[in-house]
């Protein structure tokens, strides 16, 4: 397994996406979920990245569980959550609250449901755009001297963002969604973080099921309650991007590789740096996104894979206007 340094801790260049532990993809069970960390950890995959919305702490709390039933296990793994949402009610605009007595009492929340006294990386989930960023990081910085968290991260930050809280405190990671299926990050985040030794950790990274061989079934989108408003999933954008797809299954299909295979496999071409967390709750499919760890694209193969999905390819934007509050755009 390739590696990649996250806060000067060297981790597997692939990680584990752990909101598909709390029923956002459909419903699964601890079971589940503890299969996939069984999974991972066969695989040398050692990077778990949760936060304390997914499922209200209960991607969390299977998390910790696993980790109680499998004594030994916390010292190979690398254990990220988030914070800054805050669902009891904050009043404003948005629900986001990155003070740093709301930041210390979530993370405090989720070191509890996770049966830890540190956690590797701690994110602001989403940016309070009522602080300015300095003090946010600050606050972030005062959790690692009190031993809480190894390293902080952003999810969802502008690089110029970056940049002014990383010379506040060091920034390990960025979070951010970056696929064949949004290139947006290749617009100065990808560079920032190359710049300033930030991993760039991409989720969705197999485009919300897009990117591989069996994609989500129209009638399952209605299910869902983040896809079913989502515009790439609402026809006759979801036909025409199943469409545009096609050809990408049939360029795995004749390398004899599953498709989502080589959408991490592109993720991992874009940089040392880049670390694509994946969400799952298939075993066969986490086999299939491991693969993607062990092919080393040609030029080529990218030049085809460029072709074939051409930046700008998806039919409709990746959030909503709901889903848009609290994201950084930056171009």
């Amino acid at each position: 397994m390739r590696t990649v340094t996250v806060g000067g801790q060297v981790v597997s260049c692939l990680g584990v996406g752990a909101m598909s532990f709390a029923d956002f993809y459909g419903p699964t069970t601890e079971a589940n979920s503890f299969a996939i960390l069984d999974a991972a950890r066969e695989a040398g995959v050692t990077h778990v990245d949760t936060a304390s919305v997914y499922g209200m702490g209960r991607s969390e709390e299977a998390i910790g569980a696993w980790l109680k039933a499998n004594p030994g296990a916390r010292d190979a793994m690398h254990i990220a959550t988030k914070g800054g949402i805050n669902r009891g009610g904050k009043t404003g605009r948005t629900p986001y609250d990155n003070s740093p007595a709301f930041m210390e009492a979530s993370l405090d929340a989720s070191l509890a449901r996770l049966g830890l006294d540190c956690v590797d990386l701690y994110y602001v989930h989403r940016r309070d755009a009522g602080m300015p960023i300095e003090e946010i990081a600050g606050g972030l910085a005062r959790l690692v001297e009190k031993g809480k968290t190894r390293a902080i991260g952003f999810s969802e930050i502008a690089p110029s963002t970056l940049r002014r809280a990383h010379a506040v405190h060091p920034v390990a990671a960025v979070q951010s969604e970056y696929s064949l299926a949004t290139r947006f990050p290749e617009l100065g985040l990808v560079q920032a973080c190359a710049e300033l030794g930030v991993a760039l950790v991409a989720f969705s990274p197999v485009g919300r099921s897009l990117l591989t061989d069996t994609p989500l079934p129209a009638e399952v989108i209605p299910t869902l309650p983040f896809l079913k408003t989502n515009p790439r999933f609402i026809e006759p954008n979801l036909s025409e991007n199943l469409r545009i797809t096609d050809a990408f299954r049939a360029f795995a299909r004749e390398r004899g590789e599953p498709a989502a295979a080589i959408a991490i496999a592109w993720c991992l071409s874009r940089g040392d740096h880049v670390l694509p967390i994946p969400g799952t709750r298939s075993t066969a499919h986490f086999a299939d996104l491991v693969r993607g760890t062990q092919i080393t694209l040609s030029d080529a193969d990218l030049a085809e894979i460029n072709r074939i999905l051409p930046v700008g390819w998806a039919h409709g934007d990746r959030y909503s206007d709901d889903q848009w509050v609290g994201p950084e755009r930056y171009c």
